[in-house]
């Protein structure tokens, strides 16, 4: 029987955290869960894809937009699960029992917990602020997303946004998803440089003119 799980992983100039990341999968190997390996690149000018062949990972390349770069590495997967991951993300040992027992017990979608690397006490209380918004129904990508293939296409795919790809998902699959007992340990990289406070609450303020309707091409632009 073939291992159950596809994992995406969108690039781009992501040579510094893809290690680690993939490093941090091997346990996923060893325990029979992964079927392939995708990283669906837009555009790397870095090592990212000579350490993603490296690694055995089948690469698919397009214009950037984490959304679009997600969908296409979505399309070529063939396994009946798909676990999509950030590049900066790495998941904390254990994760694979968490995503054993989750895909032999049911049919919904999960998320791991959020913990920053770096990130100290502001680290700690954003974290804990993400992780009760994940449970309210809202979990962002760099908690992972864990999803069943067919799932994912009965709410229509995934959405093919510049910005907010993981709300609308996340919004498609409200009722359908539920946590991880596992943790997902992302970079406090761009809070450490714009501060705990300002980068919070520009991320709040993205969020709520993108719940009031605006355009998320306009809202990529302005967060680049």
């Amino acid at each position: 029987m073939r291992a159950p799980m596809s994992i995406v992983i969108p690039t781009l100039n992501a040579a510094a955290e893809l290690g680690p990341c993939l490093a941090a999968l091997t346990e996923g190997l060893q325990a029979g869960l992964i079927r392939e390996l995708i990283v669906s690149d837009g555009g790397s000018g870095d090592g990212t894809l000579a350490l993603a062949e490296a690694a055995g990972a089948v690469v698919v390349s397009g214009a950037p937009g984490r959304g679009a770069q997600v969908a296409r590495g979505v399309a070529a997967a063939g396994g009946g699960w798909l676990l999509i991951l950030h590049a900066d993300t790495r998941l904390a040992p254990g994760w694979s029992a968490a995503v054993s027992a989750h895909v032999a017990g049911r049919e919904r979608a999960g998320w791991f917990r959020l913990r920053f690397r770096g990130g100290g006490v502001p680290g700690r209380i954003v974290a804990g602020w993400a992780n009760l918004r994940s449970r309210l129904g809202l979990p962002y990508g760099d908690q992972g997303l864990l999803v069943p293939a067919a799932l994912l296409a009965r709410v229509g795919g995934y959405p093919t946004l510049p910005l907010m790809e993981d709300v609308a998902v996340a919004r498609l699959l409200r009722g359908q998803m539920g946590p991880l007992d596992g943790v997902a340990e992302t970079s406090a990289a761009r809070y450490l440089a714009e501060g705990w406070l300002r980068r919070g609450a520009r991320n709040l303020w993205l969020l709520a003119r993108y719940l009031a309707g605006a355009d998320p091409v306009l809202l990529a632009r302005e967060y680049r």
